[in-house]
C-alpha cells in the first residue's frame, strides 16, 4: 500500500496524533539554530519515536521512561546554560517538555495540555527572530494549532482533517480584524516589548576590535547591515558615503582595538562642520552592540525613541544598551568637517604609541623617509602625499586573499606581500604613519552601499565593510585619508566590492544566461525590498507612530489616553456588534425549534434523559410513563405542539402555544 493511501487508512487516533507531532516539528524547526544541539536531537528523536507508536499502534512509554528523559533535559539544560532560568535556558526546557508531553497524550486533556505548550512555544520563537520567513512559519504552525483544537472538538467518527481546516481559517480570518486593531491601537512600552538577551553575543558585524584579515572575512557575508533613506532621495557623492564605526587606536603588533568612551581624559572635540546637513532615516539591523551608524559626520545625536543616546570624542554615537532589535532612528550629517584639536597636546599620545620591537622594518623605512632630502622639514601633508605615492606605484594589490598574515603586519605587507584588503592597507599606513611622528588612527565603518531600485532604499551590506584612516594635522586636526583608494582607486570612487569567486553553479548560470543571472538579482532585490517594507511597517510600527495615526484621526496632541481610549473605544463597538449579530443569529432560528428545546430542558432537569433528536410524541410518552396522570397538561400541550408543526391547517398559534408553556406546571 502506498503511503497517501496507507495514511489516509490509519485510524483516527493514529492519523490526529502524527499530524500533532507534524505541527510540533513545524514550530520548533526555526528554533533549531537556538537551541543547543542536543536539544534538537531530543526533541527529533521523542517525536519520531512518538510517530513509529502511532503507526504502530503500540503502548506508550511508562512513567520511569518519562521521569528518566526529564531528569536528563533538566541536567543537560543546567550544564548548557548554567541555570534552568532566563529566555535561553526557559526556551530550551519548553522545547523538550513539549516534546516529551506527547509521549503521554493518551486523552483530549492531554492534547489541550499539548496545544497551549505550542501555542507558547511558538510565541518564543519572536525572541530570536521577528523576520518575515519566521513570521510566515508561525502563521502556518497557527493554522495548523487551531487545525488540530478544532479537530478534537469535532464528534466520534473520522472527520476530514481539511473540514476543521476550514473552520480554522474562517477563525482566523475572523479574528484577523481584531488582532489588526490591537497591533495598530495596543499601547508600545518599551519594557513591554523588548526580550533582552541573557548574554549579549554578537552578531555578524563590526566590533570594537580588528585583526588584520577579519574585515576581509566579513566582506564575503552578503548579509543586510542597515538601510537608509535619505532626505527627498537626495544621495550625497558615493565617494563621499562613509558611516562611521568603531575608532581603533590601541595597537598591540596584530589587533586594533578602540578605547573604552571617554576613557582618553580630556580631548575636546572640537567640531566644525562646513556646508548643508543632510537629513535620512537609518534601520540598524541588530548587532548586540551599542554602537549606532551614522553617515560621516553626525554633530548632533540621533534620535533613537527607548534609547539615551550619548556621543564620544572619537565622533561616534553609542545607545545606553547594546541594540538587540531592529531599530530606526534619525540623524542630520555634515560630510565637509573638521575635529580635534588644533594644537599637539598630550591627548593625542595614544595615537602615536606603537609596541616595542614591532614592525621593525616599517620603522626603518619612516627613519629613511625622514633622512630623505626631499622630504627634509616637510609637513604631515607632504608625509602622506609621499606614502599614498608608494601605494601607487610600488606593485601593491587589492585582494580579499592576500595570505595568512604573521606578527609583523605591516613589514610584511610594505616589503614582502604587497597585497591585502582595506584592513591590511589601513593598517600598515597608520603604523608607517605613527613611525613618521603623525597621530593616525584606523575607523572602521562602511563605505558605499546601493540602491535597491524597488523601494529606492540605500542598502549597506556588511561586504561593504571597510577601515579607512585619520591622520592629525597641525592647525586643522584630524583628517580622513583612505590608502585603500591608492592601490584600488575604483573601491572608493565607484564602490567596487570584492566578493568571493562565485560557486560552480552560480558562475555557470551567469557565464551562460546573464539575462537569468539580471532576472535573480532582481528577483533578489524585490525580496529585500519585501524584507524592508516587513521592517518599516511592522517591525518598526512604534508609539510615535500610533501618535502620527491618531494625528490623522483629527487629535491635536494625541497621548497614550488618547490611544487607549479609541482603543477600548473600537473594542466596545466590536463587542456591541458581535452581540447584536449573535441575537440576530438566534432570532433566525426555526422559533418551533427553540421552543421544542425549552420543553426538552424542562424534562431534562425534570430527570428525563432524552435524546437530541427526540420528537414531541417521545417527549409526552416518556413524561406519562415517569408522572402518570399528574402530567397530562404537559402531555397534551406537547401534543398539541406537534400538531402546530405537521398539521395542514394548525388549530393554534404558535404564539399561544408559547404563552401556555409558560404557565404550565411542570412536574419536577
Amino acid at each position: 500500500m502506498k503511503l497517501p493511501a496507507r495514511l489516509l487508512a490509519l485510524p483516527r487516533d493514529a492519523r490526529d496524533t502524527l499530524f500533532l507531532l507534524a505541527v510540533i516539528a513545524l514550530i520548533v524547526l526555526p528554533q533549531v539554530a537556538n537551541l543547543p544541539w542536543w536539544c534538537s536531537t531530543l526533541t527529533a528523536i521523542v517525536l519520531l519515536w512518538r510517530g513509529t507508536l502511532a503507526l504502530q499502534a503500540r503502548p506508550l512509554p511508562g512513567k520511569w521512561w518519562r521521569i528518566s528523559l526529564l531528569a536528563l533535559t533538566l541536567v543537560a539544560t543546567f550544564s548548557t546554560h548554567r541555570t534552568l532560568l532566563g529566555r535561553d535556558a526557559g526556551v530550551t526546557l519548553l522545547v523538550i517538555l513539549l516534546a516529551l508531553k506527547t509521549l503521554e497524550l493518551r486523552a483530549r486533556r492531554d492534547a489541550f495540555v499539548i496545544f497551549f505548550l505550542g501555542f507558547f512555544t511558538m510565541l518564543t520563537n519572536f525572541f530570536y527572530s521577528q523576520s518575515l520567513p519566521t513570521a510566515f512559519a508561525m502563521l502556518l504552525a497557527l493554522l495548523g494549532l487551531l487545525t488540530a483544537l478544532v479537530n478534537a472538538h469535532m464528534p466520534v467518527g473520522k472527520p476530514p482533517l481539511m473540514q476543521a481546516a476550514r473552520t480554522a481559517g474562517w477563525m482566523a480570518l475572523f479574528g484577523a480584524p481584531i488582532m489588526l486593531v490591537l497591533f495598530m491601537l495596543f499601547p508600545r512600552m518599551a519594557p513591554l516589548w523588548g526580550t533582552p538577551n541573557d548574554t549579549p553575543t554578537g552578531r555578524t558585524g563590526l566590533s570594537n576590535s580588528m585583526k588584520v584579515g577579519t574585515i576581509a572575512e566579513l566582506a564575503q557575508d552578503d548579509g543586510i547591515a542597515a538601510r537608509i533613506q535619505f532626505d527627498d532621495g537626495k544621495v550625497p557623492p558615493r565617494a563621499a558615503l562613509y558611516f562611521r564605526g568603531p575608532v581603533l587606536t590601541q595597537f598591540d603588533g596584530r589587533e586594533w582595538t578602540a578605547t573604552p568612551a571617554f576613557a582618553r581624559g580630556f580631548m575636546p572635540q572640537n567640531l566644525r562642520v562646513q556646508g548643508k546637513g543632510i537629513g535620512y532615516e537609518v534601520t540598524l539591523e541588530p548587532s548586540n552592540r551599542p554602537a549606532l551608524l551614522t553617515l560621516d559626520v553626525a554633530p548632533t545625536k540621533p534620535e533613537l525613541p527607548g534609547y539615551e543616546i550619548f556621543g564620544s570624542a572619537d565622533l561616534q554615537w553609542f545607545a545606553n544598551r547594546p541594540v538587540g532589535d531592529l531599530v530606526r532612528y534619525r540623524a542630520v550629517s555634515y560630510i565637509q568637517f573638521q575635529s580635534g584639536p588644533t594644537r599637539r597636546i598630550g591627548a593625542l599620545q595614544p595615537d602615536l604609541a606603537l609596541p616595542p620591537g614591532s614592525n621593525p622594518r616599517t620603522v626603518a623605512l619612516a627613519a629613511q623617509m625622514h633622512a630623505d632630502p626631499q622630504l627634509a622639514g616637510a609637513g604631515t601633508p607632504q608625509l602622506v602625499q609621499a606614502v599614498l605615492q608608494r601605494l601607487r606605484t610600488g606593485g601593491y594589490v587589492y585582494t580579499l586573499e592576500p595570505g595568512l598574515y604573521g606578527d609583523d603586519t605591516a613589514d610584511e605587507f610594505w616589503f614582502d606581500r604587497k597585497a591585502g584588503f582595506c584592513e591590511h592597507i589601513a593598517s600598515a599606513f597608520v603604523v608607517l604613519m605613527r613611525a613618521l611622528d603623525i597621530p593616525a588612527r584606523i575607523v572602521t565603518g562602511y563605505q558605499g552601499g546601493e540602491m535597491n531600485s524597488v523601494d529606492n532604499y540605500w542598502v549597506l551590506r556588511h561586504s561593504d565593510a571597510h577601515a579607512w584612516a585619520e591622520v592629525w594635522e597641525e592647525g586643522i586636526g584630524w583628517v580622513r585619508v583612505d590608502p585603500t583608494g591608492s592601490v584600488a582607486p575604483d573601491r572608493v570612487g565607484q564602490l567596487r566590492r570584492l566578493a568571493p569567486e562565485p560557486g560552480l553553479i552560480a558562475g555557470a548560470i551567469g557565464s551562460m544566461n546573464p539575462s537569468l543571472s539580471y532576472d535573480l538579482q532582481q528577483l533578489h532585490a524585490a525580496w529585500d525590498a519585501v524584507n524592508n517594507a516587513w521592517n518599516q511597517r511592522v517591525l518598526n510600527y512604534t508609539q510615535r507612530r500610533q501618535l502620527d495615526l491618531l494625528k490623522t484621526l483629527g487629535f491635536d496632541a494625541p497621548s497614550l489616553q488618547d490611544l487607549a481610549t479609541v482603543l477600548f473605544g473600537l473594542l466596545a463597538v466590536v463587542s456591541l456588534a458581535g452581540a447584536g449579530w449573535t441575537l440576530w443569529e438566534r432570532s433566525r432560528r426555526d422559533p418551533w425549534l427553540r421552543l421544542l428545546g425549552r420543553a426538552r430542558d424542562r424534562l431534562e432537569r425534570a430527570g428525563i434523559a432524552l435524546p437530541e433528536t427526540a420528537s414531541p410524541r417521545l417527549m409526552a410518552s416518556r413524561l406519562a410513563a415517569r408522572f402518570g396522570a399528574a402530567a397530562q397538561p404537559a402531555h397534551d400541550w406537547l401534543l398539541r405542539l406537534e400538531a402546530q408543526r405537521y398539521a395542514r391547517d394548525p388549530a393554534e398559534a404558535l404564539s399561544t402555544l408559547r404563552a401556555e408553556f409558560r404557565r404550565l406546571g411542570w412536574p419536577r
